[in-house]
Protein backbone atom coordinates (compact mmCIF):
# COMPACT_ATOMS: atom_id res chain seq x y z
CA UNK A 1 0.00 0.00 0.00
CA UNK A 2 1.03 3.56 -0.61
CA UNK A 3 -0.50 6.64 0.93
CA UNK A 4 -0.68 9.45 -1.61
CA UNK A 5 -1.45 13.06 -0.77
CA UNK A 6 -3.18 14.96 -3.58
CA UNK A 7 -3.32 18.75 -3.54
CA UNK A 8 -5.74 20.81 -5.61
CA UNK A 9 -5.64 24.54 -6.12
CA UNK A 10 -9.12 26.08 -6.02
CA UNK A 11 -9.34 29.61 -7.34
CA UNK A 12 -5.78 29.57 -8.73
CA UNK A 13 -6.78 30.86 -12.17
CA UNK A 14 -8.74 33.90 -13.26
CA UNK A 15 -12.22 33.02 -14.46
CA UNK A 16 -15.85 33.89 -14.05
CA UNK A 17 -16.44 30.33 -12.80
CA UNK A 18 -17.02 29.63 -9.10
CA UNK A 19 -13.57 28.89 -7.63
CA UNK A 20 -14.62 25.51 -6.20
CA UNK A 21 -16.66 24.32 -9.16
CA UNK A 22 -15.03 20.89 -9.27
CA UNK A 23 -14.60 20.11 -5.58
CA UNK A 24 -17.16 21.62 -3.19
CA UNK A 25 -15.04 20.63 -0.17
CA UNK A 26 -11.76 21.84 -1.59
CA UNK A 27 -11.87 25.21 0.19
CA UNK A 28 -11.64 23.54 3.57
CA UNK A 29 -9.51 20.57 2.58
CA UNK A 30 -6.39 21.50 0.63
CA UNK A 31 -4.98 18.03 0.92
CA UNK A 32 -6.78 14.71 0.98
CA UNK A 33 -4.95 11.47 1.45
CA UNK A 34 -6.12 8.40 -0.32
CA UNK A 35 -4.95 4.82 -0.22
CA UNK A 36 -4.00 3.31 -3.55
CA UNK A 37 -3.60 -0.43 -4.07
CA UNK A 38 -0.78 -1.01 -6.54
CA UNK A 39 -2.07 -4.22 -8.06
CA UNK A 40 -3.35 -4.21 -11.65
CA UNK A 41 -3.22 -0.44 -12.19
CA UNK A 42 0.13 1.13 -11.28
CA UNK A 43 0.29 4.88 -10.89
CA UNK A 44 0.70 6.78 -14.16
CA UNK A 45 4.25 7.53 -15.26
CA UNK A 46 3.50 11.21 -14.55
CA UNK A 47 3.35 10.46 -10.83
CA UNK A 48 7.08 9.74 -10.93
CA UNK A 49 7.84 13.11 -12.52
CA UNK A 50 8.46 16.32 -10.62
CA UNK A 51 6.39 18.57 -12.90
CA UNK A 52 2.99 18.28 -14.51
CA UNK A 53 3.00 18.30 -18.31
CA UNK A 54 1.63 21.03 -20.50
CA UNK A 55 -1.31 19.78 -22.58
CA UNK A 56 -2.30 21.00 -26.06
CA UNK A 57 -5.45 19.71 -27.74
CA UNK A 58 -5.62 20.57 -31.46
CA UNK A 59 -8.85 20.03 -33.41
CA UNK A 60 -9.30 20.24 -37.18
CA UNK A 61 -12.74 21.16 -38.52
CA UNK A 62 -14.19 18.64 -41.03
CA UNK A 63 -10.95 16.79 -41.84
CA UNK A 64 -11.92 13.40 -43.24
CA UNK A 65 -10.23 10.02 -42.88
CA UNK A 66 -8.36 10.35 -46.18
CA UNK A 67 -7.51 14.04 -45.71
CA UNK A 68 -4.21 13.47 -43.92
CA UNK A 69 -0.92 12.38 -45.42
CA UNK A 70 -0.22 9.36 -43.24
CA UNK A 71 -3.48 7.73 -44.37
CA UNK A 72 -2.28 7.75 -47.96
CA UNK A 73 -3.88 11.04 -48.98
CA UNK A 74 -2.65 13.39 -51.69
CA UNK A 75 -2.99 16.15 -49.09
CA UNK A 76 0.36 17.39 -47.79
CA UNK A 77 0.50 17.31 -43.97
CA UNK A 78 4.19 16.79 -43.13
CA UNK A 79 4.04 18.13 -39.57
CA UNK A 80 1.05 16.02 -38.56
CA UNK A 81 2.65 13.02 -40.27
CA UNK A 82 5.78 13.56 -38.18
CA UNK A 83 3.77 13.78 -34.96
CA UNK A 84 2.00 10.54 -35.90
CA UNK A 85 5.19 8.72 -36.87
CA UNK A 86 6.82 9.64 -33.58
CA UNK A 87 3.71 9.28 -31.45
CA UNK A 88 0.65 7.09 -31.01
CA UNK A 89 -1.70 6.78 -34.00
CA UNK A 90 -5.33 6.11 -33.14
CA UNK A 91 -6.68 4.02 -36.00
CA UNK A 92 -10.23 3.57 -34.68
CA UNK A 93 -10.77 7.02 -33.25
CA UNK A 94 -14.43 8.01 -32.95
CA UNK A 95 -15.72 11.57 -32.75
CA UNK A 96 -19.30 12.73 -33.40
CA UNK A 97 -21.12 13.50 -36.67
CA UNK A 98 -20.99 17.31 -36.39
CA UNK A 99 -19.20 20.21 -34.70
CA UNK A 100 -21.02 21.21 -31.49
CA UNK A 101 -21.70 17.63 -30.35
CA UNK A 102 -18.04 16.68 -30.68
CA UNK A 103 -16.93 19.70 -28.67
CA UNK A 104 -19.36 18.87 -25.88
CA UNK A 105 -18.05 15.30 -25.79
CA UNK A 106 -14.48 16.59 -25.59
CA UNK A 107 -14.91 19.37 -23.03
CA UNK A 108 -17.69 17.87 -20.88
CA UNK A 109 -16.83 14.17 -21.22
CA UNK A 110 -20.45 13.20 -21.85
CA UNK A 111 -22.60 12.26 -24.81
CA UNK A 112 -23.90 15.54 -26.29
CA UNK A 113 -27.42 14.13 -26.57
CA UNK A 114 -27.55 14.16 -22.77
CA UNK A 115 -27.70 17.94 -23.12
CA UNK A 116 -30.16 17.84 -26.01
CA UNK A 117 -27.46 18.92 -28.50
CA UNK A 118 -27.95 16.74 -31.58
CA UNK A 119 -26.31 18.93 -34.22
CA UNK A 120 -24.49 22.22 -34.79
CA UNK A 121 -25.67 25.21 -32.75
CA UNK A 122 -26.40 27.74 -35.48
CA UNK A 123 -28.09 30.95 -36.53
CA UNK A 124 -28.84 33.08 -33.49
CA UNK A 125 -29.70 30.15 -31.26
CA UNK A 126 -29.52 30.66 -27.51
CA UNK A 127 -28.69 26.99 -26.96
CA UNK A 128 -25.48 26.53 -24.98
CA UNK A 129 -23.64 24.10 -22.76
CA UNK A 130 -25.29 24.26 -19.30
CA UNK A 131 -23.33 26.82 -17.24
CA UNK A 132 -22.91 24.46 -14.29
CA UNK A 133 -21.00 21.91 -16.41
CA UNK A 134 -17.61 20.97 -15.00
CA UNK A 135 -15.56 21.31 -18.19
CA UNK A 136 -12.10 20.09 -19.08
CA UNK A 137 -10.90 23.67 -18.57
CA UNK A 138 -12.32 23.57 -15.04
CA UNK A 139 -10.51 20.28 -14.53
CA UNK A 140 -7.14 21.79 -15.43
CA UNK A 141 -7.84 24.99 -13.54
CA UNK A 142 -8.49 22.98 -10.38
CA UNK A 143 -5.03 21.44 -10.76
CA UNK A 144 -3.34 24.84 -10.97
CA UNK A 145 -3.04 25.05 -14.75
CA UNK A 146 -3.33 28.18 -16.83
CA UNK A 147 -6.15 27.56 -19.30
CA UNK A 148 -6.50 29.05 -22.78
CA UNK A 149 -8.50 28.60 -25.99
CA UNK A 150 -7.49 29.90 -29.40
CA UNK A 151 -10.03 29.13 -32.12
CA UNK A 152 -13.57 27.85 -32.53
CA UNK A 153 -15.92 27.66 -29.53
CA UNK A 154 -19.38 26.68 -30.94
CA UNK A 155 -20.89 25.82 -27.56
CA UNK A 156 -22.70 29.14 -27.17
CA UNK A 157 -22.94 31.88 -29.79
CA UNK A 158 -23.12 34.93 -27.52
CA UNK A 159 -20.36 36.47 -25.36
CA UNK A 160 -22.33 35.72 -22.19
CA UNK A 161 -21.97 31.99 -22.96
CA UNK A 162 -18.44 32.21 -24.32
CA UNK A 163 -15.47 30.13 -23.11
CA UNK A 164 -14.60 32.60 -20.34
CA UNK A 165 -17.71 31.34 -18.57
CA UNK A 166 -16.58 27.71 -18.76
CA UNK A 167 -13.18 27.65 -17.09
CA UNK A 168 -10.93 29.24 -19.73
CA UNK A 169 -8.86 32.09 -18.30
CA UNK A 170 -7.65 33.23 -21.74
CA UNK A 171 -10.10 33.21 -24.67
CA UNK A 172 -9.57 34.12 -28.31
CA UNK A 173 -11.09 33.14 -31.64
CA UNK A 174 -14.73 32.89 -32.68
CA UNK A 175 -17.98 31.85 -31.04
CA UNK A 176 -19.90 30.48 -34.05
CA UNK A 177 -19.37 27.30 -36.03
CA UNK A 178 -18.07 28.91 -39.22
CA UNK A 179 -16.74 32.25 -40.45
CA UNK A 180 -15.24 34.16 -43.33
CA UNK A 181 -11.51 33.52 -42.94
CA UNK A 182 -10.63 37.22 -43.43
CA UNK A 183 -13.59 39.33 -42.26
CA UNK A 184 -14.16 36.85 -39.39
CA UNK A 185 -17.94 37.34 -39.64
CA UNK A 186 -20.51 34.55 -39.41
CA UNK A 187 -22.45 33.51 -42.52
CA UNK A 188 -25.34 35.88 -41.72
CA UNK A 189 -22.99 38.83 -41.15
CA UNK A 190 -22.95 38.68 -37.34
CA UNK A 191 -19.71 39.44 -35.52
CA UNK A 192 -18.13 36.46 -33.84
CA UNK A 193 -14.37 37.14 -33.49
CA UNK A 194 -13.43 37.91 -29.90
CA UNK A 195 -10.79 38.19 -27.22
CA UNK A 196 -11.80 37.48 -23.63
CA UNK A 197 -15.37 37.04 -24.93
CA UNK A 198 -15.48 40.62 -26.22
CA UNK A 199 -15.88 41.22 -29.94
CA UNK A 200 -12.98 42.77 -31.83
CA UNK A 201 -11.88 43.32 -35.41
CA UNK A 202 -8.50 42.10 -36.64
CA UNK A 203 -6.81 41.64 -39.99
CA UNK A 204 -5.44 38.31 -41.15
CA UNK A 205 -6.39 34.77 -42.10
CA UNK A 206 -8.07 32.91 -39.24
CA UNK A 207 -5.57 30.03 -39.45
CA UNK A 208 -2.63 32.39 -38.92
CA UNK A 209 -4.33 34.36 -36.15
CA UNK A 210 -5.30 31.20 -34.25
CA UNK A 211 -1.75 29.86 -34.53
CA UNK A 212 -0.21 33.19 -33.48
CA UNK A 213 -2.34 33.31 -30.34
CA UNK A 214 -1.45 29.71 -29.49
CA UNK A 215 2.23 30.57 -29.86
CA UNK A 216 1.77 33.65 -27.64
CA UNK A 217 0.27 31.46 -24.91
CA UNK A 218 3.13 28.96 -25.21
CA UNK A 219 5.89 31.58 -25.12
CA UNK A 220 4.31 33.50 -22.25
CA UNK A 221 3.90 30.40 -20.11
CA UNK A 222 6.53 29.64 -17.51
CA UNK A 223 4.95 28.47 -14.27
CA UNK A 224 2.36 26.99 -13.71
CA UNK A 225 1.87 24.60 -16.66
CA UNK A 226 -0.73 25.37 -19.32
CA UNK A 227 -3.71 23.68 -20.93
CA UNK A 228 -4.15 25.03 -24.46
CA UNK A 229 -7.15 24.18 -26.66
CA UNK A 230 -6.60 25.00 -30.36
CA UNK A 231 -9.69 24.27 -32.51
CA UNK A 232 -8.89 25.49 -36.05
CA UNK A 233 -11.45 26.91 -38.50
CA UNK A 234 -10.37 24.78 -41.46
CA UNK A 235 -10.98 22.83 -43.61
CA UNK A 236 -14.58 23.89 -42.87
CA UNK A 237 -16.09 26.06 -45.59
CA UNK A 238 -15.89 28.83 -46.70
CA UNK A 239 -12.38 28.16 -47.98
CA UNK A 240 -10.13 31.12 -48.78
CA UNK A 241 -6.45 30.37 -49.19
CA UNK A 242 -3.48 32.45 -50.39
CA UNK A 243 -1.82 31.29 -53.59
CA UNK A 244 1.26 30.11 -51.69
CA UNK A 245 -0.82 27.19 -50.40
CA UNK A 246 -3.02 26.58 -53.45
CA UNK A 247 -0.09 26.54 -55.88
CA UNK A 248 1.44 23.60 -54.01
CA UNK A 249 -1.22 21.45 -55.67
CA UNK A 250 -0.69 22.59 -59.24
CA UNK A 251 -0.26 19.38 -61.23
CA UNK A 252 -1.08 17.33 -58.13
CA UNK A 253 -4.86 17.84 -57.87
CA UNK A 254 -6.98 18.74 -60.90
CA UNK A 255 -10.28 19.66 -59.28
CA UNK A 256 -10.15 23.30 -58.18
CA UNK A 257 -12.47 22.80 -55.21
CA UNK A 258 -10.49 19.84 -53.90
CA UNK A 259 -7.28 21.78 -54.48
CA UNK A 260 -8.59 24.62 -52.30
CA UNK A 261 -9.64 22.15 -49.59
CA UNK A 262 -6.19 20.53 -49.62
CA UNK A 263 -4.50 23.95 -49.50
CA UNK A 264 -6.45 24.84 -46.33
CA UNK A 265 -5.21 21.66 -44.67
CA UNK A 266 -1.58 22.25 -45.62
CA UNK A 267 -1.90 25.79 -44.29
CA UNK A 268 -3.26 24.38 -41.02
CA UNK A 269 -0.50 21.75 -40.94
CA UNK A 270 2.08 24.53 -41.27
CA UNK A 271 0.41 26.29 -38.32
CA UNK A 272 0.74 23.07 -36.29
CA UNK A 273 4.42 23.03 -37.24
CA UNK A 274 4.81 26.59 -35.97
CA UNK A 275 3.18 25.64 -32.68
CA UNK A 276 5.56 22.70 -32.26
CA UNK A 277 8.52 24.96 -33.16
CA UNK A 278 7.43 27.41 -30.44
CA UNK A 279 7.48 24.57 -27.92
CA UNK A 280 11.00 23.66 -29.00
CA UNK A 281 12.26 27.27 -28.89
CA UNK A 282 10.88 27.74 -25.40
CA UNK A 283 12.27 24.45 -24.10
CA UNK A 284 8.80 23.02 -23.47
CA UNK A 285 8.65 20.31 -26.13
CA UNK A 286 9.48 17.34 -23.90
CA UNK A 287 7.16 18.53 -21.17
CA UNK A 288 4.15 18.89 -23.48
CA UNK A 289 1.54 16.31 -24.45
CA UNK A 290 -0.10 17.02 -27.83
CA UNK A 291 -3.45 15.51 -28.84
CA UNK A 292 -4.70 16.00 -32.39
CA UNK A 293 -8.07 14.98 -33.82
CA UNK A 294 -10.68 16.03 -36.35
CA UNK A 295 -14.13 16.87 -34.99
CA UNK A 296 -16.06 14.79 -37.52
CA UNK A 297 -15.71 13.29 -40.97
CA UNK A 298 -15.22 15.32 -44.12
CA UNK A 299 -18.10 17.12 -45.83
CA UNK A 300 -18.90 16.02 -49.37
CA UNK A 301 -19.79 19.41 -50.88
CA UNK A 302 -21.25 22.84 -50.12
CA UNK A 303 -23.71 25.11 -51.85
CA UNK A 304 -23.38 28.71 -50.68
CA UNK A 305 -26.92 29.88 -51.54
CA UNK A 306 -27.26 33.25 -49.76
CA UNK A 307 -24.56 32.76 -47.15
CA UNK A 308 -21.73 35.31 -46.83
CA UNK A 309 -23.49 37.57 -49.32
CA UNK A 310 -22.82 35.05 -52.07
CA UNK A 311 -19.05 35.74 -51.99
CA UNK A 312 -17.96 32.10 -51.53
CA UNK A 313 -18.57 28.73 -53.08
CA UNK A 314 -20.28 26.62 -54.08
CA UNK A 315 -17.81 23.74 -53.66
CA UNK A 316 -18.84 20.55 -55.40
CA UNK A 317 -15.94 18.60 -53.87
CA UNK A 318 -14.54 19.01 -50.35
CA UNK A 319 -13.45 16.20 -48.02
CA UNK A 320 -12.49 12.58 -48.62
CA UNK A 321 -13.46 9.87 -46.14
CA UNK A 322 -12.68 6.92 -48.39
CA UNK A 323 -12.57 3.99 -47.96
CA UNK A 324 -15.03 4.62 -45.12
CA UNK A 325 -18.72 4.99 -45.84
CA UNK A 326 -20.60 8.26 -45.38
CA UNK A 327 -19.96 11.94 -44.76
CA UNK A 328 -20.14 14.56 -42.05
CA UNK A 329 -23.53 14.34 -40.37
CA UNK A 330 -23.79 10.58 -40.90
CA UNK A 331 -23.47 7.92 -38.23
CA UNK A 332 -21.71 5.66 -40.74
CA UNK A 333 -17.95 5.34 -40.16
CA UNK A 334 -17.07 8.14 -42.58
CA UNK A 335 -18.99 10.63 -40.46
CA UNK A 336 -17.58 9.66 -37.07
CA UNK A 337 -14.24 7.85 -37.49
CA UNK A 338 -11.51 10.45 -37.93
CA UNK A 339 -7.72 10.89 -37.94
CA UNK A 340 -6.16 11.29 -34.49
CA UNK A 341 -2.82 11.00 -32.73
CA UNK A 342 -1.10 11.59 -29.40
CA UNK A 343 2.50 12.75 -29.08
CA UNK A 344 4.73 13.25 -26.05
CA UNK A 345 8.48 12.90 -26.75
CA UNK A 346 10.31 10.70 -24.29
CA UNK A 347 7.12 9.55 -22.57
CA UNK A 348 4.95 7.91 -25.24
CA UNK A 349 6.68 5.52 -27.58
CA UNK A 350 5.64 5.28 -31.26
CA UNK A 351 2.70 2.90 -31.55
CA UNK A 352 -0.59 2.28 -33.34
CA UNK A 353 -3.80 1.63 -31.41
CA UNK A 354 -6.46 -0.28 -33.35
CA UNK A 355 -9.02 -0.64 -30.55
CA UNK A 356 -11.97 1.80 -30.56
CA UNK A 357 -11.14 5.11 -28.91
CA UNK A 358 -13.70 7.88 -28.28
CA UNK A 359 -13.34 11.63 -27.87
CA UNK A 360 -15.21 11.01 -24.61
CA UNK A 361 -12.08 9.30 -23.29
CA UNK A 362 -9.89 12.39 -23.14
CA UNK A 363 -11.54 13.93 -20.08
CA UNK A 364 -10.99 10.94 -17.73
CA UNK A 365 -7.60 10.22 -19.31
CA UNK A 366 -6.27 13.72 -18.70
CA UNK A 367 -7.79 13.79 -15.22
CA UNK A 368 -5.78 10.68 -14.36
CA UNK A 369 -2.67 12.12 -15.97
CA UNK A 370 -2.68 15.34 -13.93
CA UNK A 371 -3.83 13.68 -10.71
CA UNK A 372 -7.37 15.03 -10.38
CA UNK A 373 -9.86 12.59 -8.89
CA UNK A 374 -12.97 12.18 -11.05
CA UNK A 375 -16.18 13.16 -9.27
CA UNK A 376 -19.07 10.80 -9.94
CA UNK A 377 -21.35 13.84 -10.21
CA UNK A 378 -19.68 14.69 -13.54
CA UNK A 379 -21.13 11.45 -14.99
CA UNK A 380 -18.21 11.01 -17.39
CA UNK A 381 -18.83 8.39 -20.07
CA UNK A 382 -15.33 7.71 -21.35
CA UNK A 383 -12.47 5.42 -20.33
CA UNK A 384 -9.07 6.34 -18.88
CA UNK A 385 -6.70 5.55 -21.75
CA UNK A 386 -3.50 6.55 -20.00
CA UNK A 387 -2.25 3.11 -18.89
CA UNK A 388 -2.79 1.80 -22.42
CA UNK A 389 -1.16 4.80 -24.12
CA UNK A 390 1.81 4.62 -21.80
CA UNK A 391 2.38 0.87 -21.85
CA UNK A 392 0.66 -0.17 -25.07
CA UNK A 393 -2.95 -1.35 -25.13
CA UNK A 394 -2.84 -4.95 -23.92
CA UNK A 395 -4.48 -7.40 -21.59
CA UNK A 396 -7.48 -6.15 -19.61
CA UNK A 397 -7.33 -2.64 -21.08
CA UNK A 398 -7.48 -4.03 -24.61
CA UNK A 399 -10.49 -6.19 -23.71
CA UNK A 400 -12.19 -3.22 -22.07
CA UNK A 401 -11.80 -1.10 -25.21
CA UNK A 402 -12.78 -3.86 -27.61
CA UNK A 403 -16.02 -4.66 -25.77
CA UNK A 404 -17.11 -1.12 -24.96
CA UNK A 405 -20.40 0.54 -25.93
CA UNK A 406 -20.44 3.77 -27.97
CA UNK A 407 -23.52 5.80 -28.91
CA UNK A 408 -24.35 8.57 -31.39
CA UNK A 409 -27.63 10.47 -31.84
CA UNK A 410 -28.45 13.11 -34.45
CA UNK A 411 -32.24 13.12 -34.15
CA UNK A 412 -32.57 11.86 -37.72
CA UNK A 413 -30.23 8.88 -37.26
CA UNK A 414 -28.62 7.06 -34.36
CA UNK A 415 -25.97 4.38 -33.90
CA UNK A 416 -24.69 2.06 -31.20
CA UNK A 417 -21.42 0.17 -31.35
CA UNK A 418 -20.96 -2.65 -28.85
CA UNK A 419 -17.86 -4.75 -29.29
CA UNK A 420 -17.41 -5.27 -33.02
CA UNK A 421 -21.11 -4.85 -33.83
CA UNK A 422 -22.72 -1.58 -34.86
CA UNK A 423 -26.42 -0.78 -35.17
CA UNK A 424 -27.43 2.07 -37.49
CA UNK A 425 -30.97 3.33 -36.89
CA UNK A 426 -32.86 5.51 -39.35
CA UNK A 427 -35.42 7.15 -37.10
CA UNK A 428 -38.88 8.49 -37.86
CA UNK A 429 -42.42 7.21 -38.22
CA UNK A 430 -41.13 4.01 -39.83
CA UNK A 431 -37.75 3.24 -38.24
CA UNK A 432 -35.31 1.16 -40.25
CA UNK A 433 -32.25 -0.65 -38.88
CA UNK A 434 -28.95 -1.81 -40.32
CA UNK A 435 -26.38 -4.02 -38.59
CA UNK A 436 -22.66 -4.29 -39.35
CA UNK A 437 -19.72 -6.20 -37.95
CA UNK A 438 -17.28 -3.32 -38.26
CA UNK A 439 -14.31 -5.45 -37.19
CA UNK A 440 -14.58 -7.63 -40.29
CA UNK A 441 -16.55 -5.13 -42.39
CA UNK A 442 -15.14 -1.65 -41.57
CA UNK A 443 -16.57 -0.16 -44.76
CA UNK A 444 -20.13 -1.19 -43.81
CA UNK A 445 -20.90 -3.00 -47.05
CA UNK A 446 -22.82 -6.02 -45.70
CA UNK A 447 -25.99 -5.39 -43.70
CA UNK A 448 -26.40 -8.30 -41.25
CA UNK A 449 -29.77 -7.19 -39.81
CA UNK A 450 -31.56 -10.04 -41.57
CA UNK A 451 -29.18 -12.79 -40.40
CA UNK A 452 -27.75 -11.79 -36.99
CA UNK A 453 -31.20 -11.33 -35.48
CA UNK A 454 -30.20 -11.91 -31.85
CA UNK A 455 -27.46 -9.30 -32.07
CA UNK A 456 -29.88 -6.91 -33.77
CA UNK A 457 -32.40 -7.33 -30.96
CA UNK A 458 -29.75 -6.80 -28.28
CA UNK A 459 -28.46 -3.60 -29.86
CA UNK A 460 -31.99 -2.24 -30.33
CA UNK A 461 -32.48 -2.71 -26.58
CA UNK A 462 -29.18 -0.88 -25.93
CA UNK A 463 -30.22 1.95 -28.25
CA UNK A 464 -33.49 2.29 -26.34
CA UNK A 465 -31.57 2.38 -23.05
CA UNK A 466 -29.31 5.16 -24.33
CA UNK A 467 -32.29 7.17 -25.56
CA UNK A 468 -33.95 6.79 -22.17
CA UNK A 469 -30.79 8.22 -20.57
CA UNK A 470 -31.05 11.19 -22.94
CA UNK A 471 -34.69 11.77 -22.00
CA UNK A 472 -34.04 11.43 -18.29
CA UNK A 473 -31.19 13.93 -18.41
CA UNK A 474 -33.25 16.37 -20.49
CA UNK A 475 -36.07 16.16 -17.92
CA UNK A 476 -33.63 16.80 -15.09
CA UNK A 477 -32.26 19.90 -16.79
CA UNK A 478 -35.77 21.29 -17.28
Amino acid sequence: MLSVCKVTFPGSYESNRPPAALHPTALSLLCSCIVVLLVANPLPAFAEQTEKPNVIVIVADDQGWNDIGYNGSEVLTPHLDDLAQNGVRLEANYAFPTCSPMRIALLAGRNPSRYGVLGPIGGRSKQALPPETATMADLFGSAGYRTAISGKWHLGLRPEVGPLQYGFASTYGYLHGQLDQYTHHYKNGDRTWHRQDRFLDEEGHATDLIAAEAIRVIEAASDPPFFLYVPFSVPHYPLQEPDEWVSLYDGRIDDEDRKLFAASLTHMDDAVGRIVAALERSGKRKSTLIIFTSDNGGQQSWSSQNQYGGRHGPNKVLGNNRPLRGWKGDVYEGGIRVPALVNWPGTLQPATVTEPISVLDWYPTLAALIGVEVDSAWQLEGINLWPGLRDGVAGEKSRQLSSRTLYWQTGRNAAVRQGSWKLVAHQGERPRYELYDVASDPYEKTDRAGTATEKLAALKIELSRQQQLDNREAARQR
